[in-house]
């Protein structure tokens, strides 16, 4: 849903269309998106228009890159450590 979002608005039922889930279920995962802040709906008559919301999904973004620079880094760590044990033969004589 947040990657067809992405490419701009759509309605609960052009969400729902190629989706293996009831109706319901699509709600009920876009009330969840709603709640969180990524998403923004309005509804105008009888549709119910979905949205991205750009500054909150900046925020994620931000957030998973951090998460990221943290693994690297620990990475790197592990790596150092790794390269700092003397080698052990594996070969069979």
């Amino acid at each position: 849903m947040v990657e067809r979002l992405a490419r701009g608005p759509a309605s609960v039922s052009e969400l729902a269309q190629p989706l293996a889930m009831s109706l319901s279920a699509v709600v009920q995962h876009l009330a969840i998106l709603e709640a969180s802040g990524l998403v923004r709906s309005e509804k105008i008559g009888r549709v119910r228009t979905c949205r991205i919301e750009p500054a909150a999904l900046n925020m994620a973004e931000e957030w998973i890159a951090q998460r990221r620079a943290d693994w690297e880094r620990r990475f790197d760590q592990l790596g150092d450590y790794l390269a700092s044990l003397p080698e052990v033969s594996t070969r069979q004589e």
